[in-house]
């Protein structure tokens, strides 16, 4: 059954000639569950997921709805749930009550891992991340470098967004150009580095070529960073809400609680995200090793074939590579492959963890007991 739409009205909400195709060849099933009234089903785009509803939107209005049975379970056999940036067509029943029916397979997706291992998707078929941090105390090379990961293996173009100019440059003439070039030195030159004041209305302009119509962005960052204050200048409204920061620290309260679709004037569409607390890339070695093509690239002309970069003479990485940007590496790769392991290597691992700490303490304490006389 095809379902017939408009592209100009859905382009507000996003969508691509690519996500287009895959609307006009869904493969449509029909929800016997849910008793239709007359109205057709209808293409919309998730705004807004809750614990019990969803906020879609159908690039004129947006309502909220529920959804429907047989699509949960699809969804938790598939090991995923929907994301705010999903199409889904959606149905009214006899009670005009709006009922979510089917999810067109995402062109991308921005995944990571929870605490206990589990994968959790961010944000779904998005053009471009803005990777938001302030350059106050919030400035931060190795988180930078993680949400550099969070979104690598997406396929998402990763621009770096550098907040509270004003401030820095009050602060110490001359900051802003030395930190944009401490950013450039750590993510390379393929990647896009824009400073701006969240709150002035030229921070639109220094965005605007990832503002197109038909673009969707998504703002990461961590608490504090400047990501509502931003989505606010760029829809021209305080619609987002903001909060001061703490002084020693410069991290904020999480105002915004839940991630968020806006339309902008620009006919794009940007999605805010709350700050994340524990940041854990879903990636693998193979994308670890492009994001870190300069380790890569050295680690070829080390002394040893098998260099791990710790303490090895003639290591080439040590030699060229800050410290902390090799440690940082060094830690997403232990993740990254702890994260494949299966359930009996990780208890394996766990025990030799627990055998390294008794052997530890029991050191320690025979060196604090002494000789025996």
């Amino acid at each position: 059954m095809n379902i017939e739409f408009s592209f100009e009205t859905l382009r507000r909400l996003g969508l691509t000639p690519a996500m287009a195709q895959s609307l006009a060849t869904a493969d449509v099933a029909n929800n016997t569950s849910i008793p239709l009234d007359a109205t057709p089903p209808q293409w919309m785009r998730v705004a807004a997921v809750h614990r019990e509803t969803v906020e879609v939107h159908d690039g004129t209005v947006q309502c909220s709805a529920r959804c429907a049975a047989r699509l949960t379970r699809e969804l938790i056999d598939e090991g995923s749930a929907l994301a705010v940036g999903d199409w889904v067509l959606c149905t009214l029943d006899e009670h005009q009550q709006l009922w979510v029916s089917t999810r067109v397979q995402p062109l991308n997706q921005i995944v990571r891992r929870d605490a206990d291992g589990s994968r959790h998707t961010v944000v779904s078929n998005v053009d471009t991340a803005l990777l938001v941090m302030g350059m106050d105390l919030d400035f931060n090379l190795q988180r930078l470098e993680r949400y550099l990961a969070l979104v690598g293996s997406s396929g998402v173009l990763p621009v770096v967004v550098l907040t509270k100019a004003d401030i820095a440059e009050h602060a110490a003439p001359g900051s802003v150009q030395q930190r944009m070039q401490a950013v450039r030195g750590r993510v390379g030159q393929h990647v896009d580095v824009v400073a701006v004041d969240g709150r002035s209305a030229d921070a639109q302009a220094a965005l605007l070529p990832y503002l197109s119509a038909g673009q969707t962005l998504v703002l990461l960052g961590s608490s504090g960073a400047g990501k509502s204050t931003l989505t606010n200048s760029l829809l021209g409204s305080a619609t987002q809400d903001t909060g001061a920061v703490r002084e020693h620290d410069s991290r904020g309260k999480h105002t915004t609680t839940a991630r968020s679709l806006h339309l902008l004037p620009t006919g794009a569409c940007v999605i805010d995200t709350p700050g994340v607390r524990t940041l854990r890339p879903d990636v693998d070695g193979h994308t670890l090793g492009q994001l870190f093509e300069d380790i890569s690239t050295l680690a070829h002309t080390c002394r040893f074939r098998d260099c791990r970069h710790q303490d090895e003479p003639g290591c080439a990485v040590r030699a060229q590579v800050s410290p902390e940007r090799l440690k940082n590496y060094q830690k997403l790769l232990r993740e990254s492959r702890r994260d494949t392991m299966g359930v009996l290597e990780r208890q394996r691992q766990l025990a030799q963890w627990k055998a390294r700490g008794r052997a530890g303490r029991q050191r320690l304490e025979s060196k604090r007991a002494g000789p025996v006389s």
